[in-house]
This record gives C-alpha cells, structure tokens and sequence, in this order.
C-alpha cells in the first residue's frame, strides 16, 4: 500500500505541476492559448495530422497560429522538477528525456482524441438499439448537447 500511495503521489505532482506551469503560468506569460480548437477540414487524415501536429503549433492571443512554446517548455520544466522526488535511480538524462517525450506524446493522443470522440459519440448514438435511445431522450441533457 505504501508504495501504490507513493506513486499515486507522484503521479498527482505530475499531473498538476505539469497543468499549473504548463496551461496557467507559461501560456499567460507567452500569451499563447492552451486549449484544443477542434480542425475545420474533413478528411480522416488531414484532421489526425492537425490534431497530433497542435502539440507544437498553437494559437497566440490574437488568434494566429504560432510555435507552441508554453507545450514545449511546460513538458520539459516538468520533467527536470521531477527529478526533485523521483527516486535517485531515475534522476538521469535518459528518464527525464523519456518523461519529456512521453508527455508531449500524450498530448497528441489527447488531441486526437478530443478531435474524433465527437464523431465516435454519434456514430455510436446512430447504431444504439432503440431502447437505449428512448432512455437517452428521456435523460435531463442539455438541447446543445443532444445530437
């Protein structure tokens, strides 16, 4: 149990370091927008490439697109400060370089999934036996959210 609770810690630490430097300090500092702007185009391809290619393209406060400097920098000062509570064995070169990349990487799967879950969600609708259908519509949700 003690050590599930120790990385379950440091997974948090992860999570909301990297989200509070990341998305609030550095974004605000280099005025650019941290959040997913789902693609215009539509085709499968074109759209899975703009959503893996925002991990280093982003949207500046004007609304251009610029290098997504708050990503990158936010991904990297998070894994040097984990070196600060990981155990000494995995406070190297190597670990940092493979937390950095996993974390950016993780961000393009989460921007392709962000960008394709609203057609998953009404394929999925469309296909549902008509009984869950009926339960659905009965359901208190919102009209902007109802397909």
């Amino acid at each position: 149990m003690q050590g599930w609770a120790k990385r379950f810690g440091a997974s948090l630490a992860d999570t909301e370091s990297r989200r509070f430097i990341q998305t609030f300090v550095l974004s605000t500092l280099l005025h650019e927008d941290p959040r997913y702007f789902p693609s215009r185009k539509r085709k499968l391809v074109s759209r899975a490439w703009y959503a893996a290619t925002r991990v280093v393209v982003a949207r500046n406060d004007r609304g251009y697109s610029a290098f997504n400097t708050s990503e990158l920098l936010g991904a990297l000062f998070t894994s040097a400060l984990q070196d600060s509570y990981y155990p000494r064995h995995d406070r190297n070169l190597a670990d940092t370089t493979d937390r950095f990349t996993g974390a950016l990487s993780s961000d393009a799967v989460g921007n392709l999934v962000r960008e394709f879950t609203p057609d998953m969600k009404r394929f999925f609708r469309k296909h549902a036996p008509k009984k869950i259908r009926t339960i659905e519509e009965k359901l208190p949700i919102p009209a902007e959210n109802k397909p």
